[in-house]
C-alpha cells in the first residue's frame, strides 16, 4: 500500500469539502437533547440538498451527481 498526501489545501481535489458549509446550516449553533433529532434534521437537510442538483454540482463540479440515487 502506498499512501498519497495531499497538499494542505487542496479543495480542487476535496470538491466534498464545498458541501460541509450549507449542510451543517440547520445544525449550526444548536444543540439536541437526542442523537435521532440531529439525525433527523441532518437527514431533511440531505433531502432539500438532493433536490438542488445544478447547485450541488456548481459547487464541487460532480459531474455525476444527477445520476445518484437518494
Amino acid at each position: 500500500m502506498h499512501l498519497e498526501f495531499l497538499p494542505p489545501y487542496s479543495p480542487e481535489l476535496q470538491p466534498a469539502e464545498r458541501l460541509w458549509s450549507i449542510l451543517d446550516e440547520p445544525i449550526a449553533n444548536r444543540t439536541f437533547e437526542k442523537i435521532e433529532e440531529l439525525e433527523q434534521v441532518i437527514c431533511a437537510r440531505c433531502c432539500v440538498l438532493l433536490k438542488q442538483c445544478d447547485f450541488i454540482r456548481g459547487l464541487t463540479h460532480f459531474h455525476w451527481w444527477q445520476a445518484a440515487k437518494a
